[in-house]
This record gives C-alpha cells, sequence and structure tokens, in this order.
C-alpha cells in the first residue's frame, strides 16, 4: 500500500550519472564492486539473479515489439483481405498507438504504488490472448480488427512504463546503463524480428493470420518467466541505501514536479521526434519498397489468389534488427566515453543521432525509384542513428526522475512521444499518398489487370518525366 504523501522537489535526483571524470580507473572499479555489494545487501537481489531478470524483461519487451511490427511486416496481405486501402490501413497502428497512449498514465500510476510484477502479469495475460483473437477476424469486419489492436494497447503500456523502472532498481551508475542498453535492444531487433517472422511464418503456413499467433504462443512462456524469474525490488533503495519504504506524493504534485523539470520536459519533447519518425518508417517502408519495385518494373502486382512477396519485408527487417544492435550499444558507448570530458554527453548524442539521420531518411525516399539498393544502404544508416538514442533518453529519465515518480514519468513520455509522434504518423503518411493520388496498393475493386495497368503507366511516366520523382508511401 502506498505510503503517506510527503512533498518533496524533483529538481534534484537521488542517485545522478556517476562520475566518469574520475581519472584512476581502478578506483572506478573499486566503487563498482562496493557499489554492486550495497545493491545485493539491501534489495536480497543478487548479481547474477538480477542480471537474470533483466534478461527476462528483454525477452517480455522483445515480443511486444515483434507483435506490434508484425501486423507491418504482412500489410498488403491485411489490405488485401479486408479489402482497404492505405487511409483505413494506416489506422490499424494508430488505433494501437492511442490506446497505449491512453492507458499508459493509469499504469504509470499504479506502477509507482503497487507490485509491479502482478501488473506486467495482468497485462501480458491479456495482449497475449487479445492478439490471439484477432487472428480469427472475419473478412467482414474490418472494425473488429481495429478493436482488438487497440486493446493490445493494454499490455504494452502495463509493461512499458514499469519495467525501466524495476531495473533502475536492480542497478547504480554504469552497469543500470549497460542493462538498459541490453534492455532496449529488444525495440529495433524486436520490431525487426516481426517483419521477418512475419514474412516467413505467412510464406511457410500459405496464410498471413498464422504470422499473428507466433507472439501469443511465446506470450505464455513470458508469463511463467515472469512469474518464476522476477522478483520485485524495493523503489529506490539502491539510491537512499536504505530499506525504508520511500514515500509518494499526489498524483497532481507528481505531475507539477515533472512539468517543471526541463530535463524530462526536453528530452521527452527529442524522443518525441524520433518517435514520429520510427513509427511512420515502421508501418510504411515495407510496402514503400514494394510499390518502388512495382513502379520501376522490377516486380510484377501480387495476384488476387497468391500471396504477395516477402521479400522487402524481410530485408527491412533484417536491417532493422542488425542497425537496432549497432545503434543502442554505440549510442551508450560513445556516450560514456564523452562523458569524462563533457558532462552533457547524452544529450548531445541523441541529438547528433537525430538530426543525422535525416538526410540519409530523405535520400531514401528520392532514391527508391532508381535503385534500390540505393535506398537499403541510407535506411540502414539512418535507423543506426535513430537508434542512438533508445537506452540514453531511458536513462536520461531515470537519473532525472526520483524513483517514486518514474513510472509515472515514463508514461507521460509514452504519452508525449506517441500523441505528438507515431500516434498519428502512420495515418498521415497515408492520407497524404492517398491525397496526391497515389495508388492504392489492394483497392476494394482493382483486379490484377487493372494494377498491371495502373504499374505500367507509372513505370512509362516515369521515364518521361526528365525530373524523377520517388513513389509516395
Amino acid at each position: 500500500m502506498p505510503t503517506p504523501w510527503l512533498p518533496y522537489a524533483d529538481t534534484t535526483p537521488v542517485l545522478s550519472q556517476p562520475d566518469d571524470t574520475e581519472d584512476d580507473e581502478g578506483l572506478q572499479s573499486k566503487n563498482e564492486r562496493e557499489d554492486e555489494e550495497d545493491v545485493q545487501t539491501i534489495t536480497g537481489i543478487s548479481t547474477s539473479h538480477a542480471v537474470r531478470i533483466v534478461g527476462v524483461l528483454f525477452f517480455i519487451n522483445l515480443l511486444n515489439y515483434m507483435d506490434r511490427f508484425t501486423v507491418a511486416g504482412v500489410l498488403p496481405d491485411i489490405e488485401h483481405f479486408f479489402k482497404i486501402g492505405d487511409s483505413k490501413s494506416g489506422l490499424i497502428q494508430t488505433v494501437f498507438i492511442c490506446s497505449y497512449m491512453v492507458l499508459a498514465p493509469i499504469f504509470g500510476y499504479l506502477g509507482d504504488r503497487y507490485n509491479r510484477k502482478y501488473l506486467m502479469f495482468i497485462g501480458i495475460s491479456f495482449w497475449s490472448g487479445v492478439t490471439l483473437g484477432s487472428s480469427f477476424i472475419p473478412q467482414q469486419y474490418y472494425w473488429l480488427l481495429l478493436l482488438t489492436r487497440g486493446l493490445v494497447g493494454v499490455g504494452e503500456a502495463s509493461y512499458s512504463t514499469i519495467a525501466p523502472t524495476i531495473i533502475a532498481d536492480l542497478f547504480v551508475g554504469e552497469r543500470r546503463s549497460r542493462m538498459l542498453s541490453v534492455f532496449y535492444f529488444a525495440i529495433p531487433v524486436g520490431s525487426g524480428l516481426g517483419y521477418i517472422v512475419a514474412s516467413q511464418v505467412k510464406t511457410l503456413a500459405g496464410d498471413w493470420h498464422w504470422a499473428l499467433r507466433v507472439t501469443p504462443g511465446l506470450g505464455v512462456l513470458a508469463v511463467l518467466l515472469l512469474l518464476f524469474v522476477v522478483r520485485e525490488p524495493p523503489r529506490g533503495a539502491v539510491e537512499t541505501h536504505s530499506e525504508v519504504p520511500l514515500q509518494y506524493t499526489s498524483w497532481i504534485t507528481d505531475l507539477r514536479a515533472l512539468s517543471s523539470n526541463r530535463s524530462f520536459v526536453l528530452s521527452s519533447l527529442g524522443f518525441t521526434a524520433v518517435a514520429f519518425v520510427t513509427g511512420s518508417l515502421a508501418l510504411w517502408a515495407p510496402a514503400f519498397l514494394y510499390r518502388a519495385r512495382l513502379a520501376s518494373g522490377s516486380l510484377q502486382p501480387c495476384p488476387s489468389e497468391e500471396i504477395c512477396s516477402t521479400a522487402d519485408s524481410l530485408t527491412f527487417g533484417i536491417i532493422t534488427c542488425v542497425t537496432g544492435v549497432l545503434g543502442v550499444g554505440s549510442g551508450v558507448e560513445i556516450s560514456r566515453r564523452l562523458q569524462r570530458r563533457n558532462p552533457r554527453a547524452d544529450p548531445l548524442v541523441c541529438a547528433a543521432g537525430l538530426l543525422g539521420s535525416a538526410p540519409f531518411l530523405f535520400l531514401a525516399v528520392v532514391s527508391a525509384q532508381g535503385s534500390i539498393v540505393a535506398t537499403y544502404v541510407f535506411i540502414f544508416i539512418g535507423e543506426t542513428l535513430l537508434s542512438l538514442n533508445w537506452a540514453i533518453v531511458a536513462d536520461i529519465l531515470l537519473y532525472v526522475v526520483i524513483p517514486t515518480r518514474r513510472s509515472t514519468a515514463e508514461a507521460f513520455q509514452i504519452v508525449l512521444s506517441h500523441l505528438l509522434g507515431d500516434a498519428g504518423s502512420p495515418a498521415l503518411i497515408g492520407l497524404v499518398g492517398r491525397t496526391a493520388g497515389t495508388t492504392e496498393l489492394f483497392p476494394a475493386k482493382v483486379n490484377l489487370d487493372e494494377a498491371s495497368r495502373k504499374a505500367k503507366i507509372a513505370l512509362t511516366g516515369s521515364q518521361r518525366n526528365a525530373s524523377t520523382k520517388s513513389p509516395h508511401f
């Protein structure tokens, strides 16, 4: 139960980042060992067990993002099956993100005050059941698909707002940063696996519905691991060096403190820009590449009686996995080294990654019709630079916000980044493509001959036009 409220400021964290300007590496190692021993004594959780807990949390986070982007991996088939176009298919991701965004503050409030392990257990169990149910929806009930994708947000909201705070209560200093980087590897790697698993399972089974049934099965394993491996550490004990429970403030007080925390607000706004880009890129990149190859004549339209080509989803998935590992790992390591000379290394690395990705993603769009290989190269570089942000932004939040407000802070960072970021960007891109006159991938009444005719017209038009235009999303 929550302890009595006690107002205090959120301007100074309980524990800031470690001082990396120390020249004596031996002294640093000694301090790390002492911190490790203190953590074990205070939490009652050994270092090896804490690492196993992070492994379980990583696995669940991986499943979350696999499920989210499995839909993107079979998007052409979903459009074909439900006979919908870009504007409606973009809503699939938008509905999920909106649900996730609305529910996050609720779980953030609960996560700061009640047992986090059981909150995650309820959310993941519900998410697995709803995802499985979404794979059995009949063709005429597209609205039901939207509803189930919205309900999936319950599971992700219950997990994403809570899991990082558990890691924060198990580790301190550089070890915490490294564990967070492991945890956030799951975002790009899970996203990439979503495309890969979707494309391969659909090919093997001959039916895209089976792609949506993989993560629910693994979700059962995740729930069992959560119950039997994960332990609830005391909040903030490793930072206060005391097992005495921390005292809570009211929710309104928490919000006021967070809104006046400039580091939290500015890092959240920067992360919102990352979310806007990755949200639209994740959903539309495979379909965009598919259409680019149609327009260039290197691929024929998908016949109505056959499953569509999965090559672009597979390739994009592999790229996402590799760039995620490179980007997240590089971001943490670059920041760690730069902190020895500049204490503001974390935000500077994030800013450099975001700004540096922009020209490469722009080049990926404009070069798509001329060279698919060049497009993949630019996407690779752009995604690597974007991935520099993931673990660093999470670490910034944890060391600028006190322990009793961290789940709430996670929740409102999620709300802000999705409200102004990836909640609207997939639908916005689909709407822009339709407004610009782009041919729908699978319009309800367009047959194979019509699709072929339009592809030929697009190709002929591009050949006549001296200023080649890239295909719209």
